[in-house]
């Protein structure tokens, strides 16, 4: 099993090169432009778009023979996904192109790339510091993606193949408590309170409110503006909500790496058809639609698998409502033993944070799908309810 891993490296671009570059990076989303609009939107094989329209691209654009290749092959792939979610491709935009090994190289000695442009082949020296080295070292990869950033940088996201370490044994597991008041929280304790989010995510909500009204109305300049303005706002509303997720997955793995523990967490998917389906105000909706949970996911898995230490994903039903201590659930259907950030255990009594307890009880499901001969859970009902305890859980990766 491998992991493919991203190195973004910037350039180092003489006037000359930068000329090659952006005439590169231009014919290669012209040129995906045109086959979004010259060829059948059903066609979704690269072989077959290839065979359609790979001679207009070279003569048209003056790509090279492997980068109309790659055209067909962003193309192919971009109407896949579009196929997926149900909805057409839409216009490119430019400042990127793909490659792979035929016209992309790495070499070590010298820390360079050499890409190939519609000019001809170019090396470019890389400006890199010491975590894209070791990412780097003892590598041959096989791709890579030139990128032209907004300050007129050029960066090459180069993909690296890596093996992780073998996932370490152990019979600790760390609960991860996924929600909107506390982001995270561990059954260790540590949480990552969403107050200073929320009201940072209100703040962008309001601001996009009266953008979207000012760019409906107003002169074309103001409306053509505010326009400019939403989506950098999106942009920057994006780059705040991954970066934090990036903090709290960095410091969850890493917990785990020291304790050499495993980790547990809910499998939220379909988490937001569920919520809903419940009657909730606008602004309620809106938090809870927002926040990226599957991104946060994501980023525990790849980091966990890089740092070798084994996530586990375990069934959401009724954690929140099950004392860890006796695994006693209300009687009552309509009741629960948690009330907001508060659990209360009316069959033991024990009185605590309710996000702590439901961190507990998803380490104790995690435990027990690690261990599956070791300690199991069970717990005996009154009335018609049926048992909350369930361990169809998973090892993610």
């Amino acid at each position: 099993m491998t992991q493919v891993v991203t190195v973004s490296c910037k350039l180092k671009v003489s006037q000359s090169q930068a000329a090659k570059l952006d005439a590169t990076l231009n014919a290669f989303v012209q040129a995906l432009n045109w086959v979004n609009q010259n060829t059948p939107e059903k066609v979704t094989n690269a072989v077959k778009l290839q065979s359609l329209c790979y001679r207009e691209i070279r003569a048209r654009f003056g790509l090279s023979s492997n980068l109309a290749q790659q055209v067909c092959r962003r193309m192919a792939g971009a109407r896949k996904v579009a196929r997926q979610k149900n909805r057409p491709v839409k216009a490119f935009k430019g400042g990127f192109a793909t490659y792979d090994a035929r016209i992309f190289s790495f070499r070590e000695k010298d820390w360079t790339v050499s890409l190939t442009t519609v000019e001809g082949r170019e090396r470019f020296e890389l400006a890199i510091g010491r975590y894209q080295r070791e990412q780097l070292a003892g590598s041959n990869p096989k791709s890579a993606t030139l990128v032209k950033r907004r300050d007129g940088s050029y960066y090459i996201q180069i993909c690296v193949e890596k093996k992780p370490p073998k996932q370490q044994d152990t019979d600790k597991v760390i609960g991860v408590d996924l929600g909107r008041i506390d982001i995270a929280h561990t059954s260790e304790g540590k949480n990552w309170n969403g107050q200073q989010l929320n009201r940072v995510r209100d703040h962008y909500s309001r601001l996009r409110a009266a953008l979207q009204r000012k760019a409906s109305k107003g002169t074309r300049s103001s409306r053509r503006r505010c326009r400019e303005l939403l989506q950098r706002l999106s942009g920057k509303e994006r780059r705040f909500q991954a970066w934090v997720n990036h903090r709290i997955s960095k410091a969850i793995v890493s917990r785990a790496k020291v304790t050499n523990s495993a980790i547990a967490l809910e499998d939220l998917t379909g988490i937001r058809e569920r919520i809903n389906q419940q009657p909730r105000s606008k602004a309620e909706r809106r938090r809870a639609n927002s926040w990226a949970f599957y991104q946060l996911r994501q980023f525990l898995e790849y980091k966990a698998l890089r740092a070798g230490v084994t996530l586990i994903l375990v069934p959401p039903a009724y954690t929140s409502q099950t004392c860890h201590k006796c695994l006693h659930i209300h009687p009552d259907p309509a009741q629960s033993y948690r009330s907001g950030k508060s659990f209360k255990c009316g069959h033991c009594g024990w009185e605590g944070d309710a996000d702590w307890n439901g961190a507990n009880m998803i380490a104790k499901l995690g435990a027990v799908v690690n261990q599956p001969r070791g300690p199991w859970l069970a717990c005996q009902l009154q009335g018609y309810r049926k048992p909350a305890l369930y361990c169809e859980a998973v090892r993610a990766g």
